[in-house]
């Protein structure tokens, strides 16, 4: 049966050239993700800080977020398309970009009339 121990020497191989391909991705992924010029936004009473972030455009970013109240908040934009909580006396991290140049509104939506702010691409 040559038929059977041809695909038993075809199946393996592929099968490894797969799993190379993943690990490949998945280090270039994690690569990409290092890359990241990193910035951090605090949120203390309720208020954002810096209120106006600049960071480079065309650029990926990597934001921490530090919630300095006790209370949660969260990071929310329409227009950098992103949701995130941030519990109490916490941090995160949010990815973005890269954003082409100009200014990106984010605001806290629990406290929506002190949590405001925006990223400026320049």
């Amino acid at each position: 049966m040559p038929h059977r121990r041809a695909l038993r020497n075809i199946i393996p191989s592929r099968l490894g050239a797969a799993l190379t391909l993943a690990a490949l991705i998945g280090l270039l992924s994690a690569s990409a993700a290092q890359a990241a010029e990193e910035f951090t936004i605090r949120i203390k009473d309720h208020v954002f800080d810096p209120v106006e972030l600049h960071v480079p455009a065309d650029t990926k970013v990597k934001l921490f977020i530090v919630n300095e109240d006790p209370t949660p908040e969260e990071f929310e934009s329409y227009d950098l398309n992103r949701e995130k909580i941030v519990s109490g006396n916490a941090t995160i991290s949010v990815f973005i970009g890269p954003l082409d140049p100009g200014r990106y509104e984010y605001f806290g939506e629990f406290n929506m009339d002190t949590a405001l702010g925006w990223i400026i691409a320049d």
